[in-house]
């Protein structure tokens, strides 16, 4: 029986009793998810996947006994199974989480936050978004229905409006968007672009603070310069901008130059940083001066704003199914007509900075 036609079996590890009841009643809420088990270690985990398998498992990095990223290596070499990070938002818990993204985690969520009901409603979508993602991922091999509200469009944020952008200017400016198993696609992408390729502008579903480690992570492994943007960044050659968690980025431009703004708003296609949101201001302000790239990642965000780039007269791709580790969001922009091109993941640094 396929996934479309059972329920989608989630362990849930974490050490805490209160997280755990917390993620259990907020994923019940959906029909086609069921909780397996629970486990408040890895070794209490393991005996429970000896008798059953699920088909999602949610893990928490720090634990007693046998920490997440141990844990997470023995189940990918002995028996891959598609596994969410639920991390607390901490600088040094990013990093760990960042960490587990290359042993082969699907993603990397925040643990629920409790505090507001519209904190406790945007957990829970972002929740159950995730596990229904990582149930339908594809794990490559590593070394070591539910109602809910409808989706808000790009509109939320910015309005749909004639272009702003000049005829042509010698500035160009990439515009990438990805979601799941898009950290690594965007390493391998940031590592192939030479120090002279046009400013980059990203946006990556992931949650706050973990942004800035990964924007470092990148820093760190690539030629060019990438950081973590911040309002009012200007766009330039050689660098790369990474939209912050939770919140918005939409390239402006002031004369001939382009900046970013960073603002608050609600989720658009269930997200925040959204790609439509992106890819929105970039048909806006960048037209015919602009190339979106669209990446790996469950659902349709940016498929619409990719659409919207190439009427604008933007080049633009969408990353092919066999590199992708979950042929969403390139998919629905391929359906809709919205990529000139249709390349592996390795071919994008080119097409990035020789858009024919």
């Amino acid at each position: 029986m396929s996934l479309e036609n059972k329920k989608i079996r989630v362990l849930i590890v974490d050490d805490s009793a209160v997280v755990r009841q917390t993620m259990s009643s907020i994923l019940q809420t959906d029909p086609d998810i069921e909780i397996m088990a629970t486990a408040c270690d890895p070794y209490i985990a393991a005996k429970r996947i000896q008798l059953e398998v699920p088909d999602v498992i949610t893990l928490d990095v720090e634990m007693p006994r046998m920490d997440g990223l141990t844990f997470l290596k023995k189940i990918m070499t002995q028996h891959p199974i598609p596994v969410l990070i639920i991390s607390s938002l901490t600088e040094e818990g990013s990093q760990t989480a960042l960490k587990a993204l290359e042993y082969g985690a699907v993603d990397v969520i925040a643990k629920p936050r409790m505090d507001t009901k519209e904190f406790i409603e945007e957990s829970r979508i972002r929740l159950i978004e995730a596990v229904k993602t990582a149930a339908k991922a594809k794990l490559f091999p590593r070394h070591a229905s539910l109602h809910v509200e409808p989706k808000l469009s790009a509109d939320a944020v910015i309005p749909k409006a004639p272009a702003l952008s000049m005829i042509k200017t010698t500035e160009v400016v990439v515009a990438v968007g990805a979601s799941t198993g898009g950290t690594e696609a965007l390493r391998v992408f940031l590592e192939a672009l030479p120090l002279d390729c046009p400013g980059v502008v990203i946006v990556q579903h992931m949650p706050e603070s973990f942004t800035k480690s990964f924007a470092n992570r990148l820093n760190d492994l690539c030629a060019i310069s990438v950081k973590e943007a911040e309002n009012g960044d200007t766009v330039i050659p050689g660098h790369a901008l990474v939209a912050p968690g939770n919140k918005h980025m939409l390239l402006k431009r002031s004369g001939a130059k382009y900046y970013v703004e960073v603002k608050e708003g609600p989720l658009v296609n269930r997200h925040r940083p959204s790609v439509d949101v992106l890819f929105r201001s970039a048909a806006r302000y960048a037209g015919a001066n602009a190339v979106g790239i669209i990446m790996t990642g469950m659902g349709d965000d940016g498929a619409r704003g990719l659409l919207e780039m190439k009427e604008a007269g933007a080049k633009t791709a969408a990353q092919d199914e066999d590199s992708c580790v979950v042929y969403g969001m390139p998919k629905e922009a391929v359906k809709l007509g919205a990529a000139d091109r249709v390349l592996p993941l390795d071919k994008l640094a080119s097409f990035a900075v020789k858009p024919f």
